[in-house]
C-alpha cells in the first residue's frame, strides 16, 4: 500500500510509509492520511528509516534504472552500479526492484537478451553470433540448463524449431474454436478463436520450421483424448480436465501460472491477491501481465482473475468469453 496512505504516530509526531520496518504502534496512537502534505499539515515530520516523502521518487529511479538496463543488454552490469544510480544500497535496491516489477534486475536483462536472439536468429544469424551480440558473453550460456530460456535448444529455435514436433488438434467448443497443442512435454498452446485459420496460423508464428502436425489417433491419440475432454468441459459442464501442461515463460510468469491452477472453479481472485500469492504484492501490473501471457486457455484458468473492484478486467480471448466462462463455472 505505499503510496497509497501514509500514516502518523501522535506520540513521536512523525509519519511513515505503510512498509515502515520502524516497530508497529498501538493502534490508538494511529493517524491516517491520503497523503504526505496531509501529514504535513497536520504537522507531523517525515520517518528518516522508510523515507514516505521518496515514494514516488524511488519509482521514478528505478524506473529509470529498468530502462538502462533495457537499453545495456550487452553490457555486464553490476548490482552494485545499478544499486548507486537509484540511490539505495544493493539488498534494499534488489527488494524493492522484484516488488515494483515482479522480477530481479538479473532476469529483466536476461530477457531482453533473449528477445535479442530470437530476432537475430529469426533473421538468420548464426547462433553464436546471435547470442554474443545479444549480449551472452559465451555461446555454452544458452545452453545452461538446457532449454531454460526456449523451451528448445538454440539451434532448433533458429532453425524456427524445426526438429521439434506439435500435434495439435482443432475442435468445436461452448466458446468458439479451440486449438490444442502439444510437445512430447505436455499441452504447450490452448488457443480460442473464430476461425481455424488464424489459430493454426498463430500456432506458427513461433515456431515457423517446426514439424506442426494435425493430431490423427494412430499417430496421437492421446491428444485427441485431451482435447475432448477439454471440450467436454467447456460445452458440457464435466470436470477441468488434470492435463501435463509445459508452462513456458519467465521465472515469475510460471510462478503466476502454478498460482492460477490452484483457484477452485466458480471462485476469482483480484490482480493484487494473485501478486500477494506469488510473494511480491506490490507486483500487481506484472501479475497482470503474466495473466495476459498466458498461452493455456482455461487449462491456466486466467479468466479468474478480475480487478480489484470487480470488474472483467482484460481476456486474450475477449472479454465476451471471459464473461461466458464465469458465468458458467458459477452456474455449476
Amino acid at each position: 500500500m505505499d503510496g497509497v496512505f501514509v500514516y502518523g504516530v501522535v506520540t513521536t509526531g512523525i509519519y511513515c510509509r505503510p512498509s515502515c520496518p520502524a516497530r508497529t504502534p498501538k493502534p490508538e496512537n494511529v493517524r491516517y492520511f491520503a497523503n504526505t502534505e496531509l501529514a504535513r499539515e497536520a504537522s507531523y515530520r517525515p520517518c528518516k528509516r522508510c523515507k514516505p516523502d521518496q515514494v514516488g521518487t524511488e519509482l521514478s529511479r528505478l524506473t529509470e534504472v529498468a530502462e538502462h538496463i533495457r537499453s545495456h543488454p550487452d553490457q555486464r552490469l553490476a548490482l552494485s552500479d545499478l544499486a548507486r544510480r537509484a540511490q539505495m544500497s544493493s539488498s534494499h535496491f534488489q527488494r524493492r526492484f522484484v516488488a515494483h516489477f515482479g522480477i530481479s534486475p538479473r532476469q529483466l536483462q536476461e530477457s531482453v537478451r533473449m528477445q535479442r536472439m530470437k530476432t537475430a536468429l529469426r533473421a538468420g544469424s548464426a547462433v553464436t553470433e546471435a547470442g554474443l551480440d545479444a549480449g551472452f558473453g559465451s555461446s555454452s550460456r544458452l545452453y545452461e540448463p538446457p532449454g531454460r530460456r526456449l523451451g528448445m535448444s538454440p539451434r532448433a529455435y533458429s532453425r524456427g524449431g524445426k526438429g521439434e514436433r506439435i500435434a495439435y488438434a482443432i475442435r468445436h467448443s461452448g466458446i468458439g474454436m479451440l486449438l490444442m497443442a502439444a510437445t512430447s512435454k505436455g499441452v504447450c498452446s490452448a488457443l480460442l478463436g473464430e476461425d481455424e485459420a488464424m489459430l493454426l496460423r498463430q500456432l506458427r508464428e513461433e515456431f515457423p520450421q517446426a514439424e506442426i502436425v494435425l493430431s490423427q489417433a494412430q499417430q496421437s491419440a492421446q491428444l485427441d483424448l485431451w482435447i475432448d475432454a477439454l471440450n467436454a468441459h467447456l460445452s458440457e459442464g464435466s470436470p477441468s480436465p488434470d492435463l501435463p501442461l509445459d508452462l513456458r515463460g519467465t521465472a515469475f510468469q510460471i510462478k503466476v501460472w502454478r498460482f492460477l491452477l490452484g483457484i477452485p472453479s466458480g471462485k476469482a481472485v483480484s490482480y493484487s491477491e494473485v501478486a500477494a500469492g506469488v510473494g511480491n504484492p506490490q507486483a500487481v501490473r506484472a501479475a497482470a501481465s503474466a495473466c495476459a501471457a498466458n498461452r493455456l486457455a482455461v487449462l491456466v484458468p486466467c479468466h479468474r482473475v478480475l480487478r480489484a473492484d470487480g470488474g472483467l478486467g482484460g481476456y486474450r480471448w475477449g472479454l465476451e468469453r471471459k464473461r461466458t466462462l464465469l458465468q458458467l463455472e458459477r452456474q455449476r
